[in-house]
């Protein structure tokens, strides 16, 4: 972390005691209104006390606000991906009229989705670009990115190989690169480089980069703004950087469900090697997502672990050891991991508990909480997982009464953030306001 001159040798809990203390700090933040520095004080506290496995005031709630903000504002997803200025409104509005909450990201997961078109990315559709206007989400499109017989392609040399042979085939702006030169050749005079990098084709790229450039800084002006917004007003950020697993990384960006499976057969030596030489690259980009956030706290998405994909010796040989090398390598360098396990995790329990006590947070999707606590609960935070058919086609009842079932089951003892088994899309108001009202009235610590 940028200041510590002796980061290198603290212990990982020295390094979080720093990095948690940067989060109650708020250096460069002015606070808005009365109480807002204290109220801010007191909920990223909340977080820290889960995380050390101590009983808070309260069980806190990582709201499922999702893309909500945009309905709730009149708009839809496609008008919010398209015209910052109304994104921004939006959060905003939400923000101020929905009032006390435990943690508010902002519009961090609203892409800009001029930049996708002005680079024809190919990776995902979105509203108004493969799918309907009015289409709730962007869908991402798996494919196979790479071929089975370019393992050693990316093993060689990942930079190399994502620069000239990924990138042109996930977005049509960067075709060109497809024909570029090795950037390792061994020759000091600079005249190749500068003559493959200044042709017609070449300098269009450039060009449409600029223009998409552009776009990225627009929206991040926007997201910037929401976020430190917040922060002003007391509401501290859950959520501070974003990783993976090495095995879903392969497989969504790269190989295909179908391609990977295939490979499990047919060379799985060659997915242990991927994987191995994945795996520090994945560690550095998780902490360089997080260094600049307040909040040390690194999503990360889990998809093809969950039972429906893999057997039980599947996911101990393929999936669980380089998974678990990230897991330690963030929780190293004073990072808390934050696994979402996706799809149906119970029969991983017993094997993903095996962690550093006070490390880490698992959010779960599907899951018999009860288990979860008294397995991975015992020695770590846990996360969820309220169905989120409850909270749009429920009544503000049945989501108090769902909340109160959870508190019950996880929070003694501490160690529990209320939560939905999802982000709420379209919904009601008044649901995520019952969620904050359980939280209040059943999750005070005794």
């Amino acid at each position: 972390m940028e200041g510590i001159a002796n980061w290198n040798e603290l212990t990982w809990r020295e390094k979080r005691q720093k990095r948690f203390e940067r989060w109650l700090e708020t250096p460069g933040i002015e606070f808005k209104g009365p109480g807002a520095r204290e109220h801010y004080r007191a909920r990223a506290q909340r977080y820290q006390d889960l995380i050390n496995q101590k009983e808070p005031d309260r069980v806190p709630v990582n709201l499922p606000t999702g893309y909500f903000p945009a309905y709730y504002a009149g708009y839809n997803l496609k008008t919010v991906m398209y015209d910052y200025g109304k994104q921004r409104d939006a959060w905003l509005k939400f923000m101020y009229d929905f009032g006390d909450m435990d943690s508010f990201g902002g519009p961090g997961l609203v892409l800009p989705a001029p930049m996708f078109d002005i680079i024809g990315h190919k990776m995902h559709t979105w509203p108004g670009h493969g799918t309907p206007d009015d289409t709730p989400n962007y869908q991402f499109i798996e494919g196979e990115y790479m071929r089975p017989d370019e393992y050693d392609k990316l093993i060689t040399d990942p930079s190399d190989f994502w620069l000239r042979t990924f990138m042109p085939r996930q977005a049509k702006a960067f075709e060109p690169l497809a024909s570029f030169m090795h950037l390792n050749p061994m020759i000091g005079l600079p005249f190749g480089t500068v003559t493959a990098l200044s042709t017609p084709e070449m300098r269009e790229m450039f060009r449409t980069i600029w223009k998409a450039g552009d776009e990225v800084e627009a929206w991040g002006r926007i997201t910037g703004e929401v976020s430190r917004t917040a922060l002003s007003l007391g509401y501290p950020s859950m959520s501070g950087g974003m990783s993976g697993a090495p095995f879903d990384m392969l497989t969504d960006m790269l190989r295909g469900t179908v391609g990977i499976f295939m490979d499990m057969f047919r060379q799985p030596e060659k997915i242990h090697e991927a994987m191995e030489r994945i795996t520090p690259i994945v560690i550095e980009q998780a902490v360089s997502s997080a260094e600049h956030s307040l909040s040390p706290v690194v999503m990360m998405p889990l998809h093809k672990g969950e039972k429906g994909f893999m057997s039980p010796k599947q996911f101990e040989t393929f999936y669980r050891p380089s998974f678990r090398k990230v897991l330690l390598g963030i929780i190293e360098e004073g990072l808390v991991p934050m696994p979402f396990a996706e799809g149906n995790y119970i029969p991983r329990l017993e094997v993903i508990q095996e962690m550093p006590r006070a490390s880490m947070i698992w959010y779960f999707e599907y899951m018999d909480m009860a288990r979860a606590k008294a397995t991975v609960g015992q020695n770590n935070c846990i996360c969820g997982n309220l169905p989120i058919s409850v909270m749009v086609t429920g009544t503000s009842a049945d989501v108090r009464e769902g909340c109160r079932k959870l508190i019950e089951t996880c929070a003694p003892g501490g160690g529990y953030i209320l939560g939905a088994s999802a982000s709420l899309e379209k919904g009601n108001m008044e649901n995520l306001h019952a969620m904050m009202d359980a939280a209040r009235d059943s999750g005070v610590s005794k």
